[in-house]
């Protein structure tokens, strides 16, 4: 089923920077060495100081897309000063047409891969597995995350305090990236040696350039250069204290006034702490409506700040904590930290009780440990635990991921369940694959006990259990140098599975295939048959068309229409999609989803608008527009939000109007309310 559009940005996003941040094998070659400052630098995107000219320049840049290996297109010198508390990067981008530089995105974590961009990718703890990566574009817009697992998770939640700035000049372009050292993890008994990778994004070209290079593959932190003779010592920063008051202003409700704390202590530059007492979650965006033609559970996304950072640690295949499961939250605390090699998280949490939901006060508990071994392989145990009414459920587990080379891996998971059943409650799975610039193949056999979701999901997502199943995947993309097509991109999956005593449930083949013009269009073709076995056999089928035209400069469009059979009706699906800027300030995100089911015994036909509209006076003033509306349940919600980042990104003014519920799939009937949050970076 095709794509919208913003779920297709989001699903691509860590794709983009993993490959963004690639860099080639360690060598002499691929090293820098900053050069050490005591005057200051002035973060205003101009390297006009003296320092700049006499630091290294970093110039050998070289294609990752869309001719791997080959000079940039477009010429890029970057050099590095190390002052001593922080340590800055800068950029200076030729550009042969300045006047078609793209400079468009002013959002805060916005994918800015769609605008001319520079990046740098720094592995801190110098592991070869894990990296954080900060980009910018002509504005001075930020976008930062974390890599794991030699690159193969990618997470955009992870928010530092960093300054970026950036500013257009007769050559080009140039910016200016500036770390503090306490936004950071590192081991300052070996910080003399980190690994660096940097980059930059040409999009109407659809060029990716990268220092190191070439690049073998996607998101290799064991790729990056190295960046030497750093001699670190661990920064100051210990303790930072958030509070914030919300004021509540609801119809027929007496005025109501909360308070909370956040504390974010670095019990040392490697391991920190975390502890929040009444976390206000009342001005996060809602949920979005989606089509779901399964009957399996939809995973939503995490957006409450409480679980963003480190969140990447507990990525798994079998996913034994989702945080969604815990809801309103009284107080909770995290630790996490890595340490001679050994990375570790652990969380508490005490939620409160929920009449709504039928929901008791409810403890759940986390502990994640995860070791490197070898060239740049991880082995981990996680646990997830919720107690409620005085009974533990949950699971445990051990997970791989095991290199053989940069492009040759396997994972594994294995897991147990305990709760209220005590059989069958096994689950495990085992993944060889082969990933390359433009081509990926896995073979997956998983097996899952007929109980094991029943305790799993107390604090994980199974979306189902009692199977043993077998699936495939292929992928390869082709960039052409002539004619009217300019890229190809294939993907192939085949999937099966019996239940444990041995009868057939399910199978299913997908077939995917897309082209990008030369002229900006995009047609995307796909069809999927499916075998399902409930109370009666189904036979199900899905044909999807979309046509896009995208500038690759943020703005684009998309039409698409699926037809085929959903268990025992038929189904007619409509999806649009529109970005659009709207002057400088100005963008419109809107998404349409139209259902029709024939025949609809649980009238779930539906039309479901979702609307985004943001003004961005500056990167850290802004006014944000959500609405949507999902006609099959008469859902309504409305929210309108002012933002003033006034000690960025943690210290905040925000002012909000909301009206109906926020939970995914429910009607609700929220009476309209007015918010006001202050937050305060102590």
């Amino acid at each position: 089923m095709m794509k919208n559009p913003r779920s297709l940005l989001i699903l691509t996003l860590p794709g983009a920077v993993l490959g963004f941040l690639s860099s080639a094998y360690l060598a002499a070659a691929q090293e820098i060495q900053p050069l050490k400052i005591q005057d200051a630098i002035t973060i205003d995107g101009r390297l006009d100081e003296p320092a700049w000219s006499q630091a290294a320049a970093i110039a050998d840049f070289v294609q990752f897309k869309p001719e791997r290996g080959r000079a940039a297109a477009y010429a890029t010198e970057a050099r590095v000063l190390l002052a001593a508390d922080r340590l800055i990067v800068g950029f200076f981008c030729r550009d042969p047409e300045p006047e078609r530089i793209t400079a468009r995105l002013t959002r805060r974590d916005s994918a800015l891969t769609d605008d001319d961009c520079v990046c740098v990718g720094l592995d801190t703890f110098f592991d070869r597995r894990t990296a954080y990566y900060f980009f910018t574009n002509p504005l001075g817009t930020q976008e930062d995350g974390r890599l794991s697992e030699n690159g193969r998770v990618g997470d955009d939640t992870w928010d530092g305090e960093w300054r970026s700035a950036a500013v257009r000049i007769p050559e080009g372009w140039s910016a200016e990236i500036e770390i503090p050292l306490a936004t950071l993890k590192y081991d300052p008994k070996k910080g003399t040696s980190w690994g660096i990778g940097l980059g930059r994004s040409i999009p109407r070209a659809m060029e990716l350039d990268t220092w190191p290079g070439p690049t073998e593959a996607f998101g290799m932190v064991s790729q990056f250069g190295v960046l030497s003779s750093l001699d670190l010592e661990a920064s100051k920063k210990k303790l930072e204290v958030i509070p914030h008051l919300v004021g509540r202003l609801q119809r027929d409700e007496r005025a109501a006034l909360d308070a909370g704390i956040d504390l974010r202590w670095a019990l040392s530059q490697e391991i920190s702490a975390n502890l929040t007492v009444n976390p206000d979650f009342a001005t996060i965006e809602a949920d979005q409506e989606q089509i779901n033609l399964t009957r399996f559970e939809l995973s939503l996304p995490e957006k409450r700040n409480f679980f963003l950072e480190g969140s990447e640690i507990y990525s798994q295949r079998i996913q034994l904590f989702y945080s969604r499961r815990v809801a309103d939250i009284w107080g909770g605390a995290k630790l996490y930290g890595k340490k001679a090699g050994t990375e570790f998280a652990a969380m508490a949490i005490l939620t409160r009780s929920d009449d709504d939901l039928d929901l008791p006060e409810t403890g759940f508990a986390t502990f994640r440990l995860r070791r490197d071994i070898f060239k740049s392989s991880t082995i981990g145990f996680l646990t997830a635990n919720r107690i409620a009414d005085g009974r533990n459920r949950g699971s445990s587990g051990l997970d791989l991921v095991h290199f053989f080379s940069d492009m040759l891996s396997v994972t594994g998971q294995l897991a147990v369940s305990y709760g209220e059943y005590d059989r069958s409650n096994l689950a495990f799975y085992v993944r060889p694959s082969y990933d390359s610039a433009t081509a990926h193949f896995h073979l997956r056999y998983t097996q899952l006990g007929k109980y094991f979701a029943d305790n799993a999901n107390a604090a994980g997502f199974v979306s189902d259990d009692d199977r043993r199943e077998l699936d495939s995947a292929l992928e390869k993309t082709w960039s052409l140098k002539k004619g009217f097509l300019e890229r190809i991109y294939y993907s192939s999956n085949y999937n099966i599975y019996w239940s444990t005593a041995g009868i057939l449930r399910s199978w299913q083949v997908d077939q995917w295939l897309e082209c990008d013009l030369r002229n900006r269009f995009s047609l995307e073709l796909s069809h999927a048959e499916e075998f399902k076995l409930y109370e009666e056999e189904f036979r199900n089928r899905t044909s999807t068309v979309e046509l896009g035209y995208n500038t690759r400069e943020w703005q684009m469009a998309s039409l698409g229409y699926s037809f085929g059979r959903s268990f025992n009706s038929r189904f007619r699906l409509w999806e649009a999609g529109l970005n659009r800027k709207l002057g400088d300030k100005l963008s419109l995100e809107y998404d349409l989803n139209r259902l029709v089911l024939d025949p609809d015994p649980e009238k779930e036909t539906t039309w479901i608008h979702v609307l985004r509209l943001d003004y961005f006076f500056n990167k850290d003033l802004f006014l944000k527009l959500f609405f949507q509306l999902n006609s099959a349940i008469e859902k309504k919600n409305i929210q309108l939000v002012f933002v003033w980042r006034i000690q960025p990104p943690f210290g905040m003014l925000q002012l909000a109007y909301q009206q109906g519920s926020l939970r995914f799939g429910e009607r609700g009937d929220t009476k309209p309310a007015l918010f006001l949050k202050w937050a305060l970076v102590i």
